[in-house]
């Protein structure tokens, strides 16, 4: 049976990650190995984990690190894979919740599918007590879903199940991107190969009166655009040999994306930022 380690990056949310850590332990199936990353907190976060953890009635294997604040989710999650074992990485964001089933469902699809190095699932969508709809998420989401990916982030962080020969041979986060670190990810891994999928809400994504990065700025499509920039200008498709096609694909969204940002920007009055994507874009 393969063995799950889980990351769970943190950052001032004592109460909120007592619920996730406690998601964790309703597992019909526990992960082999719990580690807790905390970003350099200022309030009780890290007490109440180690308090929670080391009263766990279940025989847990879990480990604590208290990093100095940086605020980028993705070297916080690559310290955390760094200080793992599990041949299969799993993340949890410390405001979401997973279902019972969310790691035996992802174990049995895997063993079922032993070519298959990244797995995702669908979520459940929260704001408040409020179930938010997904109707007009309209894209591919197992299989070959590059196309889709280009677009948006289609992959939830806290669905993830990612082999870790797949996580070494794409390197992990940037971590210098402060949102959409997660969109650049999964790019690069789906453009090597197609992803398993589980058509069943397994993680309920949260969304309530809590500071949240994809809320700090408004909007985050410059941050997926930077992320397509790096892969784009560095040729990182190129070395990594992918066809043609998919390279051209993800040349014309690049321009696509400087274009309509370019259009946004010159629209509200930033004249020399619009320039400079619209250049970027050529």
């Amino acid at each position: 049976m393969p063995s799950i380690s889980l990351i769970i990056p943190v950052y001032n949310r004592p109460l909120l990650l007592l619920e996730a850590l406690k998601s964790v332990l309703s597992q019909t199936r526990l992960p082999e190995e719990i580690i807790v990353v905390d970003d350099g907190s200022g309030d009780e976060t890290v007490g109440a984990a180690r308090d929670f953890l080391e009263k766990a009635e279940a025989d847990l294997n879990w480990k604590l690190f208290e990093l100095d604040h940086c605020g980028m989710a993705g070297a916080v999650r690559n310290y955390g894979v760094a200080a793992s074992r599990g041949e299969w990485i799993a993340f949890l964001d410390s405001d979401d919740l997973w279902e019972p089933e969310k790691l035996a469902r992802q174990e049995a699809y895997i063993l079922d599918h032993p070519r298959i190095r990244l797995i995702h699932t669908r979520e459940k969508w929260l704001r408040g007590e409020k179930t938010v709809s997904q109707k007009k998420q309209k894209h591919r989401r197992e299989g070959d879903i590059f196309p889709d990916a280009l677009n948006k982030c289609i992959i939830g962080p806290s669905t993830v199940m990612v082999r870790r020969d797949l996580w070494d041979e794409t390197g992990g986060f940037r971590e210098d991107l402060e949102i959409a670190e997660d969109y650049e990810l999964w790019l690069r891994m789906t453009a090597l190969e197609p992803v398993g999928y589980l058509d069943t809400p397994l993680i309920t994504k949260r969304a309530g009166g809590w500071d949240q990065l994809s809320e700090k700025y408004g909007q985050i499509e410059k941050f997926r655009l930077e992320g397509l920039a790096g892969l784009v200008e560095s040729k990182w498709f190129g070395d990594k040999k992918i066809a043609p096609a998919r390279i051209e694909l993800a040349e014309a969204e690049f321009r696509r994306k400087c274009l309509i940002y370019a259009l946004g920007c010159e629209k509200r009055g930033r004249l020399e930022e619009g320039a400079f994507w619209r250049k970027r874009g050529e």
